[in-house]
């Protein structure tokens, strides 16, 4: 039997807050509880906001929480070739098309009401059939209509405490699997990265639960294992806003200069 495997994954993209701190910790005690493995993976596939400078304050946070977690750590930002293999998979089955359209443009010509799990408009199809040469810039999309015709069965995914799910990937659209920026996204990343270290164990937050239901469709497609899921609630404010880089909340590092110590952060979190 392998050993139980998680993980904690940020993205160097800001300083990591008390919602961090909460995941890294869920991950490293349920890993602690079962005799498992603990890892730190770094998501910077996006180059432009992810710095290597925020990717070493992240492990210095990790650190001054007491974290231990397995060497070396993997930065996406270092494995595009294996994303890329993935996507060409993916395009063998011709299941991808090139988009280029702009998010104006789409914004023009979507059904404002049709939108999917996160509230954004569904992507309306406009490149699925115009066969746009590769040559110029361009997004690759899924076309999640004839990636569902491959199933033999609903797609189900077990998410601990609550028992199977029914994933319904189809309710996504026409999903970006590589962006035209960087040759990739975090739905292939992620698969990819959980099948290759061997994660069993998916710990995060409640926001990334629909998107289950296309990494579903991906292990499913790639031949991929699937892990068990956890989607643990949100972090949030006084007001019960969930926590969030961008919106300057307060960081590890500012409670750190103030005088909190780990000790007070994990008794605050219930570790």
């Amino acid at each position: 039997m392998l050993t139980p495997a998680f993980r904690f994954a940020p993205s160097p993209n800001g300083r990591l807050h008390l919602g961090h701190a909460y995941s890294a910790l869920l991950n490293a005690a349920e890993a602690e509880r079962v005799g498992g493995r603990f890892l730190v993976r770094i998501e910077d596939i996006d180059t432009t906001r992810c710095t290597p400078e925020l990717a070493k304050a992240c492990l210095e946070d990790l650190a001054w929480l007491s974290l231990a977690w397995e060497e070396p750590v993997r930065f996406q930002s270092r494995h595009l070739v294996e994303y890329r293999a993935a996507l060409a998979k993916l395009d063998a089955l011709g299941l991808l098309y090139a988009c280029t359209c702009t998010r104006r443009e789409i914004a023009e010509t979507a059904d404002p009401a049709r939108r999917d799990a996160e509230g954004q408009v569904l992507y309306p199809g406009t490149c699925r059939e115009a066969g746009h040469s590769r040559d110029a810039p361009h997004a690759l999309r899924l076309d999640m209509q004839r990636a569902c015709a491959l199933l033999n069965a609903p797609l189900t995914f077990t998410e601990l405490g609550e028992g199977e799910v029914i994933a319904d990937p189809a309710a996504w659209g026409d999903v970006i699997l590589a962006r035209r920026d960087i040759g990739t996204s975090y739905h292939i990343a992620v698969v990819v990265d959980d099948a290759l270290q061997g994660i069993s164990h998916v710990v995060r937050g409640r926001d990334l639960f629909a998107a289950t239901a296309i990494h579903r469709l991906l292990q499913h497609l790639l031949g991929l294992p699937v892990p068990l899921y956890r989607h643990h609630a949100l972090i949030g404010d006084e007001t019960g806003r969930k926590l969030s880089k961008t919106a300057g909340d307060r960081s590890l590092a500012s409670l750190r200069e103030a005088g909190v110590t780990p000790e007070e952060i994990r008794r605050e979190l219930g570790f």
